[in-house]
C-alpha cells in the first residue's frame, strides 16, 4: 500500500511557538503549570506532562502562588492577567500572536459600536478557549455565533459588527455575512471584519485536493479540536473514505478493505510525530506475513 503523510499538516506557528515555550520553561526545572490544555491534541498533552506540565484549571489559580502559569496558545481574557498578579503567579504568555491581535480587534470593534447602539458578533464555538478570551475582552455583551440560526440573538434594525475565531470555515464566515446583509434594514451597517488565520484557512483546499488522492483518509486530532472539526469535514467532503483517528490504536483494518494507497493528515494541533505513529501503524498491518 501506498502512505503518504500530508506535509502540510501539523502544527500551526502559534501551536509550534506555545510547545516551545512549554518545553523552554520545563527544562529551566521547577513546577509549570498549564491553564487548561496546552493543545487540543490528548496524545501530545500526555507527552508535555511526562516532562513534568501540569494542566490546571481556572479554580486551581488560589493554590498556585508563586508558581508558574502558562497561558496556551488560545489567550486568556484580561480578567485572568488580573487574578495571576492578585496571587503572585508568574505567567509564561504563550498567546499566539494572531489571537492576540484578535483580542484587540474585538476590544475596538466595542469601542465603535458602542456610541452607535451596536453590536458586536463572533462566529466560534462557545465554549472554546479562545471564544471564552475573546468574549472577555468587553464588559460589554458579545453575541456568539455557531450558525445560522444563531443570528436570531441579533438586531438588524442596529449596526453590527461582525468577526471570527482564527480558525473557523471561511465558507460558513462568508455565508453568514452575506446572510447578515440580507437581513440587514440597512447592509451599510454590518461591518464585516475577516479575522481568520490564513496559515489555517489556505489549508482547506489544499486538503481536499490530498484527500481526493487516495483510496483511503485517516484524518489524525484530538477530540477537542474545533480546527481538527472543520479541517476533517473538509477531507470528508472531497473523500467520504476518511476517518478520524486520536492515535494509531484506534484504526480499523475494514476502513482499508480493497485500498491500495492512504493519505494520513491532521488539525493545527496535530503533531507531526503522532501522524508518523499511525502511518507506520497502517504500514505493519499491510505488510504481508512472512511466509
Amino acid at each position: 500500500m501506498r502512505i503518504e503523510i500530508d506535509d502540510k499538516s501539523g502544527f500551526c506557528f502559534g501551536v509550534v511557538r506555545a510547545i516551545g515555550e512549554a518545553e523552554r520553561a520545563l527544562a529551566a526545572g521547577g513546577t509549570v503549570c498549564s491553564l487548561g490544555d496546552i493543545v487540543h491534541n490528548r496524545i501530545e498533552v500526555q507527552r508535555l506532562e511526562r516532562l513534568g506540565l501540569h494542566t490546571v484549571t481556572h479554580d486551581d489559580m488560589e493554590r498556585l502562588r508563586g508558581q508558574r502559569l502558562f497561558i496556551r496558545a488560545h489567550g486568556e481574557p484580561p480578567g485572568t492577567y488580573a487574578r495571576a498578579r492578585e496571587l503572585g503567579i508568574e505567567l509564561i504568555d504563550a498567546t499566539c500572536p494572531t489571537v492576540a491581535r484578535l483580542q484587540q480587534r474585538v476590544k475596538r470593534a466595542h469601542a465603535a459600536m458602542g456610541p452607535v447602539g451596536g453590536q458586536v458578533a463572533i462566529l466560534g464555538k462557545r465554549s472554546h478557549a479562545e471564544v471564552i478570551g475573546l468574549v472577555g475582552q468587553s464588559d460589554e455583551p458579545t453575541v456568539v455565533v455557531e450558525c445560522e440560526a444563531d443570528l436570531a440573538q441579533l438586531d438588524f434594525a442596529r449596526p453590527v459588527h461582525f468577526l471570527s475565531q482564527t480558525t473557523q470555515s471561511i465558507a460558513l464566515f462568508e455565508h453568514l455575512a452575506d446572510e447578515m446583509r440580507r437581513r440587514a434594514e440597512d447592509p451599510t451597517r454590518i461591518t464585516v471584519e475577516d479575522t481568520i488565520c490564513r496559515q489555517v484557512s489556505n489549508r482547506e483546499q489544499h486538503l481536499a485536493r490530498f484527500a481526493r488522492r487516495f483510496d483511503t483518509v485517516i484524518f489524525v486530532c484530538g477530540r477537542k479540536s474545533s480546527n481538527g472539526k472543520v479541517l476533517c469535514e473538509v477531507c470528508r467532503a472531497a473523500n467520504p473514505r476518511t476517518y478520524t483517528v486520536e492515535e494509531a490504536s484506534e484504526l480499523d483494518p475494514a476502513w482499508f478493505a480493497g485500498a491500495e494507497s492512504a493519505g494520513i493528515c491532521g488539525a493545527t494541533s496535530t503533531p507531526r510525530w503522532l501522524m508518523q505513529e499511525v502511518a507506520d501503524a497502517i504500514a505493519a498491518r499491510m505488510r504481508p506475513a512472512d511466509r
